[in-house]
């Protein structure tokens, strides 16, 4: 057995440098790899033969080295987390990271080579010691160590399990086609390197399993190590999972051989098997072979781009059936892996055609073998969801759905935009779905066997050859017997929305003259269904209209016309899409009332029904009913109506808002909202408030979405009404219970996880008082993981003809009176008690209770904190204070603050002040403060900052 050992060694050892040297066209890679599982580092030796295949002599070669992107805080890879708002690679411990080393950089004649790190600290220069001319090669010897990353950044690296996941792992040539394409790891999965032959003699402990991308030539062991030879031809990148127990199935199919750890608890080996022959015959149909000996398709993978949206429900609670959920979780896992091994377009710059193809194939495998499934799923079904528009969706209307969340909020992007460039949701759902959807859009208008010949054409063509997204253009135009250049010039390349609505219908005696109009003049081809009985009886295509067109059809017995009827048009509204011809009444839209939230029904005018339930010291809890048109996707009018019974002063109170929002573009001033907002509630007991304020708000943002920058100024003007109990004196109030404040605001704020700046302009005017205010909230987080906030407040009175008489439009160090009724205080009239000590941070931002705490003239404060162990923070207050006719007063105070959940739960604990040692005095309890709110925003604000 030792002695066909021996041999069997030589034998692969020669068969591994024969194939390495196979090619004559292609770079050619050959490392070693030798892992140190103590370190989690992989030494390696590396030899590249690097073929010149431009018209330009060289001198010098670009190496991609996205292994070095976890190396700190200041590479292309951490910036790119702070901008969603992930501190974990900022704040990671120097074993938590990863890096490269390079040791020996030398050529063929075993001369040195300079090197030198180029952009994001993942891209290396190395510079030649001859030119290389076009059609010939330079061999460079490379040897470095990669220090593996914890999984816990990207899921790339080593896992606390013992296993590892090599992706993007080793240096790879960057493309060179008359200039550079060097785009560093923003975790994006779009490395851009040409095809090489490779070779890799992977060395690992013997008690680990390994499986590739890669075709496995075979291995063998020497002691307690294992050596695994990988090969790949015209392939890209070697991607590596190593494990310390064996998972991966083998699953030979007549059309491809496929690995995978793909599997569901509740579907068993042989109905999975079923379905992956399913999902790969799919596949060779609808694109061809695969040139390759083997498809890997990992969990892994699948949980870096996984089915968004229901799919991702808790096992227990999902709705579909296990074979649906594991064919589209295997289909989609596998065409990813399919199309990044055998495409190669520009993956940073021209991605939307692999989406496009990836998602029509997904659309149209959910049209061919599950037709009637629903959105929903099984919860379709259910009473008191059944009702539910969107639970009478099918599946593959998400698509349009989930591409309008991005359009209505209006941070849609063309499909042309850059990968790095794209607001996570866009680069993760929307602009994904909006390229599948347009393909099947194409297909609905041309036949759908032009766009699947176009598809198939295409990999075959120009599989395992560069290719850019021209040529798949030329083909797709090639294959339609109509001018489709409007998809690529309008649909593809900008965000130009399409809104088309029957303006009119006329009745002839033997037909109809349908006129159309194009609202935002998108010149698209538009269908119009004719229904009767909900059955479709007519079907029509029309084009180029570019404003408002009239078209005669014949009758065919329709009782309705409704355009974009099987919604495979990424239409902006569809609440105007339909006419009856039953008379006017019958086309008036229907009220329907429904619970909670919904998507929107273009059949019906929606109002939704809430139960809620208030609270304050002077009202009691106060249960209500919410009214509402807020549906899934933003809509310009919003209205807002929440009336509770106050049982404590036995009343109604609540609040009613009206909104509407115009978009002017995308960038620069891109928003107005008008506003017109009402509310009443009690302040004290048998003392009510009611306020009115219309509004007007611009906001500007830069052309970069990706920049967490905004701009707004907003106009309002609020006028308050009271009826103040004259038996209660406890506020002193002398002024009139009526007044009258018109406001104007301008706020600066630049959001990241790393450093925060906000700044605002605040002035107020009214017959008794003009006011000026600057606030300022700076936040630095440390690579420690300390964070320092800062902010500072200064207010003046340009005018105050209440000074000396009352205090209630004073500024005020620790708890403002919200003359404006902007703050949610659960007992805004309370001096003592424990809704006294609920502390809301404005004006002063102080949290001690000081004497005399208001200023009729100016006030300036400086507020600080820092964590000295997790939530647990150090914070300290200063400024003065400045009353007409006496000497400005410094103050100050000190404390600790618990930062339990910050803006929802936090706890305040003076220690030292102006009042002397506040933690020794007698009724210490009173003097801590809490900041609680109940507001839903507050907390689903943190969730959706990192997608939008």
């Amino acid at each position: 057995m030792k002695k066909l050992e021996y041999i069997r060694k030589p034998i692969l050892l020669l068969i591994f440098l024969c194939i390495n040297g196979l090619s004559i066209a292609q770079h050619s890679n050959k490392l070693t790899a030798n892992l140190d599982v103590e370190s989690k580092t992989f030494n390696i030796q590396q030899e590249i033969i690097y073929e010149n295949n431009s018209k330009d002599t060289l001198g010098f070669i670009y190496f991609n080295d996205w292994a070095n992107a976890y190396a700190n805080k200041n590479t292309a890879l951490a910036k790119r987390f702070s901008e969603e708002f992930k501190k974990g690679l900022h704040l990671a411990k120097d074993e938590e990271r990863g890096n490269t080393k390079i040791t020996s950089t030398v050529d063929d004649n075993y001369q040195g080579l300079d090197w030198e790190y180029a952009l994001g600290r993942d891209i290396i220069k190395i510079n030649l010691n001859h030119p290389l001319p076009p059609k010939e090669s330079a061999k460079i010897f490379i040897t470095y160590k990669v220090k593996l990353p914890s999984d816990k950044f990207t899921t790339y690296g080593y896992d606390n399990r013992g296993g590892y996941y090599l992706k993007d792992w080793y240096l790879t040539p960057a493309v060179y086609d008359g200039e550079w394409h060097l785009y560093s790891n923003k975790n994006l999965e779009d490395l851009y390197t040409d095809m090489a032959n490779t070779s890799i003699e992977l060395i690992i402990p013997q008690n680990l399993f390994a499986v590739s991308n890669f075709h496995e030539l075979g291995k063998n062991q020497e002691g307690d190590i294992q050596h695994v030879y990988f090969q790949g031809i015209n392939q890209k990148s070697g991607e590596i999972i190593i494990r310390p127990s064996k998972q991966f199935v083998k699953h030979v199919t007549p059309e491809i051989t496929i690995f995978t750890d793909l599997q569901s608890t509740k579907y068993d080996e042989i109905s999975s098997g079923i379905s992956i022959n399913r999902v790969a015959k799919y596949i060779y149909e609808n694109l061809g072979d695969f040139p390759h000996k083997q498809l890997l398709v990992s969990e892994l993978d699948y949980n870096k781009d996984p089915l968004y949206g229901i799919n991702q429900l808790p096992s227990f609670i999902r709705p579909y059936e296990e074979q649906f959920q594991f064919e589209m979780k295997f289909l989609k896992t596998a065409l990813n892996s399919f199309i990044k091994e055998t495409m190669f377009l520009d993956p940073r710059n021209e991605k939307w055609v692999t989406d496009a193809i990836l998602n029509y194939l997904m659309i149209g495998f959910v049209q061919e073998y599950y037709p009637d499934q629903k959105l929903l799923g099984k919860l379709s079904s259910i009473w008191g969801v059944r009702n539910f528009h969107l639970a009478k969706m099918n599946f593959n209307e998400q698509y349009p759905l989930l591409h309008m969340l991005s359009a209505r909020r209006n941070i849609d992007q063309s499909l042309t935009t850059p990968n790095d460039s794209l607001v996570k949701f866009n680069q993760k759902i929307a602009n994904r779905y909006k390229a599948g959807l347009g393909l099947a859009y194409l297909a609905d208008y041309t036949g759908k066997e032009h766009v699947d010949r176009s598809v198939k054409e295409f990999y075959i063509n120009y599989r395992l050859k560069p290719t850019t997204a021209a040529d798949f253009k030329f083909i797709v135009v090639e294959n339609s017997d109509k001018d489709i250049n409007w998809f690529f010039d309008e649909y593809v390349s900008t965000t130009q929305k399409i809104d088309f609505k029957i303006k009119k219908v006329r009745k002839m005696e033997d037909s109809l003259v349908v006129i159309l109009k194009n609202k935002e003049g998108t010149n698209v081809p538009i269908s119009l269904f004719g229904i009767k009985n909900d059955t479709v009886v007519s079907n029509y295509w029309f084009t180029d209209i570019t404003d408002q067109q009239a078209f005669r059809i014949p009758k065919n017995g329709e009782d309705r016309l409704v355009l974009n009827y099987d919604q495979t048009i990424p239409e902006f509204n569809q609440r105007d899409n339909w006419k009856s011809l039953n008379g006017f009444f019958s086309s008036n839209k229907k009220l329907k009332f429904q619970f909670f939230k919904d998507a929107e029904d273009p059949y019906y005018n929606q109002i939704f029904y809430v139960p809620v339930l208030g609270f304050n010291k002077y009202d009691g809890l106060s249960p209500g009913m919410r009214l509402h048109n807020k549906t899934l996707l933003e809509r310009p009018f919003v209205f807002d109506l929440a009336p509770t019974y106050a049982p404590n002063e036995k009343t109604f109170v609540g609040y009613g808002k009206f909104n509407f929002r115009k978009y002017h573009g995308k960038s620069g001033l891109y928003v107005t909202n008008y506003s017109l907002r009402g509310s009443t509630s009690h302040f004290q007991e048998n003392s009510r408030y009611s306020t009115v304020s219309p509004s007007i708000g611009f906001g500007w943002r830069p052309s970069n979405l990706l920049l967490n920058k905004r701009e707004a100024l907003i106009f309002r003007s609020i006028s308050v009404f009271r009826d103040i109990d004259p038996n209660l004196q406890s506020l002193g109030l002398e002024t009139d219970p009526d007044y009258n404040v018109f406001n104007a605001k301008y706020y600066n704020t630049h959001n990241n996880i790393i450093n925060y700046l906000s700044w605002s302009v605040d002035a107020q005017y009214s017959d008794k008082f003009t006011k000026l205010a600057y606030e300022l909230e700076y936040r630095k987080l440390f690579e420690n993981n300390r964070q320092f906030n800062l902010r500072f407040f200064a207010g003046k009175f340009l005018r105050n003809e209440t000074a000396g008489s009352t205090d209630f439009f004073s500024f005020s160090l620790d708890r403002p009176t919200d003359y404006l009724f902007d703050y949610e205080y659960l007992g805004r009239s309370e001096g003592s008690g424990i809704y006294s000590q609920q502390i809301i941070v404005a004006e002063g931002g102080f949290k001690s209770k000081l004497e005399n705490p208001f200023a009729n003239d100016w006030m300036a404060t400086v507020n600080t904190s820092v964590n000295i162990w997790r939530w647990i923070e150090v914070y300290g207050d200063l400024g003065f204070v400045k009353n007409k006719g006496l000497k400005e007063r410094f103050v100050y105070d000190s404390g600790i603050r618990l930062n339990l959940l910050t803006d929802y739960f936090e706890l305040y604990f003076p220690l030292y002040s102006n009042n002397g040692w506040e933690i020794s005095q007698p009724q210490y309890d009173q003097k801590i403060r809490f900041v609680i709110t109940f507001s839903p925003r507050t907390l689903t604000g943190l969730f959706t900052r990192k997608w939008f």
